[in-house]
């Protein structure tokens, strides 16, 4: 019966034991899930690095901190130090491009997207090409630009809004809404001081000639001798006038000079559907026309051959016996030109 007692004493001390044991273990790892792990992971997460071809800004974003910029971070770096809850914004740091096309399947902005403008004699003409340019790197410059920018948000095609630092979504989205009116504008501008025919030369094909002129801006007056300049060398100019007028229209519309290496290509001047359709069809006239002139001129030089061979004959009678025997098929043998029934025998 002691026995017993005591076995049962035993077992109640063991449990007052192991209860305290329990409660240690839980408070401890309530400990780490509440206070360890993130203060590990914030001291984890306070590292950062960039790749080649991006460039970060950091901003500070602890619990007690500012939202102030607290450094720069220049491409491909080391893991470099950033503090405990920084936010990093990274932004493209080689050249990047924008593309204005007609081929859904290429173009910056879903679907067909050609800019369309109207010439100096109002024909509406679509514009493609391509802007390349580079996000300026100087750590003051980009400082300015992720205040201005960086800070906002900005909707895309696809209906919803991004950071110019989200990815390839989000720096187009500040693309689309930013620079592409820029680029607009000063297509608009430069497109409108040409004529139609001056850029697309088959325009000429469908010209209204009967309409007023319209003035143009006053040209280098062409040299003795020189000739008027080709459609090549027109677009050539509107491509040099963009580069020159974008750089100062970007810095002035971005309210710093926040991207550099400015240069636009302008890939193709393609006219309105229905004009095109037009410019065809006078197209295929003219090849018409000119079948038409060729085959007149195959007769006429047809008929002058006969009548120079006709009078070569009648001066030589002979000569144009000559020309009949050799005329004649193979396996004649006798030629009888007063038989009225036929004049030629065959072989039997």
């Amino acid at each position: 019966m002691a026995k017993k007692e005591s076995t049962a004493a035993k077992g109640a001390g063991t449990a007052g034991l192991r209860a305290p044991r329990r409660r240690t273990a839980i408070v401890i790892a309530v400990v780490l899930v509440v206070v360890v792990w993130p203060a590990l992971s914030a001291l984890l997460g306070g590292y950062e690095r960039t790749s080649g071809g991006e460039i970060a800004v950091v901003r500070n974003g602890g619990f007690f901190d500012n939202n102030r910029i607290r450094q720069v971070i220049d491409p491909g770096s080391g893991r470099t130090w950033v503090g405990l809850y920084s936010k990093v914004h990274k932004y493209p740091a080689q050249q990047r491009f924008y593309t204005i096309t007609s081929d859904a399947r290429k173009g910056e902005e879903s679907g067909v997207d050609v800019v369309t403008v109207p010439s100096a004699d109002g024909v509406n003409m679509g514009i493609e090409g391509t802007l390349y340019f580079t996000l300026n790197q100087d750590h003051q410059s980009l400082r300015a630009f992720d205040d201005k920018y960086g800070t906002r948000k900005f909707r895309s095609a696809d209906g919803k809004t991004y950071s110019p630092f989200d990815g390839d979504k989000g720096w187009s989205a500040f693309l689309d809404q930013i620079v592409r009116p820029v680029i607009d504008n000063d297509l608009r501008s430069q497109i409108n001081s040409f004529r139609c025919a001056e850029l697309v030369s088959s325009c000429a094909l469908v010209q209204n000639t009967s309409a007023p002129t319209v003035p143009t801006p006053p040209q280098t007056p062409r040299q003795p001798g020189q000739q008027p300049q080709s459609n090549n060398a027109n677009i050539a100019k509107v491509q040099n006038s963009i580069n020159t007028s974008l750089a100062a229209d970007l810095e002035q519309t971005l309210g710093g000079k926040f991207v550099t290496n400015i240069h636009f290509n302008l890939v193709r001047v393609t006219l309105p559907s229905k004009v095109q359709d037009a410019v065809d069809r006078a197209q295929a006239a003219f090849a018409q026309v000119s079948e038409a002139q060729a085959k007149v001129a195959t007769a006429k030089a047809e008929a002058a051959a006969n009548k120079a061979r006709q009078d070569g004959y009648n001066k030589c009678p002979t000569c144009a016996r000559i020309e009949e025997l050799k005329a004649l098929p193979q396996g004649i043998t006798v030629y009888a030109p007063g038989n009225p029934n036929g004049s030629l025998l065959p072989r039997r």
